[in-house]
């Protein structure tokens, strides 16, 4: 993998992350590594997902993938908060 490519994909990390933590309502307690740990899984799952749909490569903006990616996200920062408040 490039550097480039590492790059970015901590960058969709951030954005897909924080994105995802600003649709669930109230505070969540995970960190910032985690919350770019999500959003770069999120990321690359919600392509799969969308290619897999056939809406991954779209002429103009990809809402839906975003949608998935976002939604992903969303599931994984629960997740992490649900696992966290039991311990």
């Amino acid at each position: 993998m490039e550097i480039s490519g590492v790059i970015s994909a901590i960058v969709i990390g951030v954005i897909i992350g924080a994105l995802g933590r600003l649709v669930l309502p109230g505070r969540q307690r995970i960190g910032v590594l985690r919350t770019i740990g999500v959003g770069i899984a999120a990321a690359f799952v919600g392509t799969g997902i969308a290619a897999g749909l056939g809406v991954a490569d779209t002429q103009g903006v990809d809402w839906i993938e975003w949608l998935v990616q976002i939604g992903l996200a969303a599931a994984g920062v629960a997740a992490l908060e649900r696992f966290r408040s039991r311990h």
